[in-house]
């Protein structure tokens, strides 16, 4: 069985699904660089740290099961889209590996995405860290943030520039690591 690379960065309100939303996502095809835009809630930067987004509609009295009703059709319409994207792009053989910057962050979110959608995780309930990688073909295993320097997009908290920003930077990787060809 193949496996296709899927580069994949999530902004979200807060540290777990738990105690917010995801806001919208990234996912980039790391062989065509093609990619997805997942856009959940309207939202606007948190004014204290720039980064987090606040949902528009998460305010002060609402509850969780508030949140959680009021995303569930939207959820479903996004991740069917995405499902239906990867589809399109992957052989029938691929295996979707889930790749990211932090997928301890990202891979809960878009776990909790599918699931409050109704649908299978075509990534599972695994995923790969580029910084571990990295660290690992260097023979530094503190060495995991040094692979940074290789992105070319702009790492701006937009989901889609963050993850091309990896692909990009996971391709001169494993390029200089003669893992690929260039």
């Amino acid at each position: 069985m193949a496996q296709r690379l899927f580069l994949v960065d999530v902004e979200a309100s807060a540290p777990t699904p738990y105690s917010g939303v995801m806001t919208e996502f990234g996912v980039v095809d790391f062989e065509t660089r093609e990619w997805f835009h997942g856009h959940l809630w309207e939202f606007h930067p948190d004014p204290e740290v720039p980064a987090r987004p606040v949902a528009e509609r998460e305010a002060p009295g609402w509850t969780r099961s508030d949140l959680s009703r009021h995303n569930v059709e939207t959820a479903r319409e996004v991740f069917t889209s995405l499902q239906e994207w990867m589809a399109q792009l992957a052989e029938h053989d691929d295996r979707p590996v889930f790749v990211s910057d932090n997928p301890g962050y990202d891979v809960m979110w878009m776990a909790e995405g599918f699931d409050r959608a109704g649908l299978p995780n075509p990534f599972g309930h695994s995923a790969r860290r580029i910084g571990d990688l990295a660290a690992g073909l260097s023979g530094k295993w503190k060495n995991t943030s040094e692979w940074k320097k290789h992105r070319r997009t702009v790492h701006d908290h937009n989901p889609v520039n963050d993850a091309l920003g990896n692909a990009e930077a996971l391709h001169t990787i494993l390029v200089s690591h003669r893992q690929i060809g260039a």
